[in-house]
């Protein structure tokens, strides 16, 4: 770890680093949020630490905001998939060049920490998220809140609402193998779709995913040629309407890739204009949100700076 001449924490062009961490603390990951605590305490960091926990998710961004506005330099967010969305929304109005972003993977998906690199293990994902080593990454934004893997509509946005809560909390990913079945007739929705500006779908769909990294569903592979850092969304229309032809696609994500299935239509783009017959809820990273016949989505390129593991050595 290098340090500036006061023996702080440094960037290797020697400026401070001060570290604010925002933990969720209902949520658990190895030895807990204690040890965490201990074991920042015990470096360099812990001289200027500001130390932060909220009972919900939805309580995030104010602590964001007032660790920046104090002089933070790195927010460490411990908590899932929603956690961190909440933090990167608080993100928007951050520089990425003075403030970094990292992630202690506390949920029970954590599809973005494992998207971007960052192990489902304690000791690494700290040494990561107090390293040096930063990435920009893009982001996408949907009716103004932003994401970092994903948005949709339609079944996925049905059934995280419906496994959402005391659900959830007992049979953890078995939740949303339940609320398929439930949510398969109702998901069905005419939508039209327009990518930058140009009409490119039009009928009737059971499920609209727009996704900034590959993996989304239950960590399978959607989008092959999803990537972070391009400055593009991949949006995907799933025309299944019955279990047996759900089956065949996630099967199809098994085995190979999704975008192979004649059930789900794909492309990429910057800004997406999604129109519904009639309302639905819609969801962004495993986060449930109101019901809306309207979407509108774009990418944000670069917009966040976050701690990822550096790259293998060459061979």
């Amino acid at each position: 770890m290098s340090t500036n001449a006061d023996g702080m924490p440094a960037t290797p062009q020697g400026d401070p680093i001060r570290l604010a961490v925002v933990a969720h603390r209902r949520k658990t990951f190895g030895p807990g949020l204690r040890a965490l605590r201990e074991r920042i305490e015990n470096t360099p960091y812990g001289a200027d630490l500001s130390w932060n926990e909220v009972e919900k998710s939805k309580f995030v961004p104010r602590q964001v905001q007032r660790a920046v506005a104090a002089g933070a330099t790195r927010v460490m967010v411990w908590g899932g998939d929603g956690t961190v969305q909440r933090a990167l929304d608080a993100f928007a109005e951050v520089d990425p060049s003075k403030v970094s972003l990292a992630v202690m993977p506390a949920g029970t998906a954590n599809l973005f920490a494992a998207n971007l690199g960052i192990p489902k293990d304690f000791d690494q994902a700290l040494a990561i998220g107090l390293g040096h080593h930063q990435q920009r990454i893009d982001v996408g934004q949907v009716n103004g809140e932003r994401f970092g893997v994903m948005t949709g509509t339609g079944l996925d946005a049905l059934m995280i609402r419906d496994a959402s809560g005391e659900l959830k909390n007992k049979f953890g990913r078995l939740a949303y193998v339940w609320t398929v079945a439930r949510n398969l007739r109702s998901a069905s929705n005419e939508i039209s779709i327009k990518v930058d500006g140009k009409a490119w779908f039009e009928g009737r769909a059971s499920c609209v995913l727009i996704g900034n990294v590959g993996h989304l569903i239950g960590g399978l592979e959607v989008f092959e040629h999803a990537d972070p850092v391009d400055g593009l969304l991949e949006i995907g229309v799933v025309c299944a309407d019955s279990l047996a032809q759900w089956a065949r696609l996630l099967g199809k994500a098994v085995v190979s890739h999704a975008e192979d299935s004649s059930l789900l239509m794909t492309t990429s783009g910057r800004k997406v204009s999604v129109v519904l017959a009639h309302k639905q809820a819609y969801e962004l990273d495993g986060g449930d949100r109101p019901e809306t016949k309207k979407l509108k989505v774009k990418v944000r390129p670069q917009a966040v700076s976050l701690c990822v593991p550096p790259p293998a050595p060459a061979q």
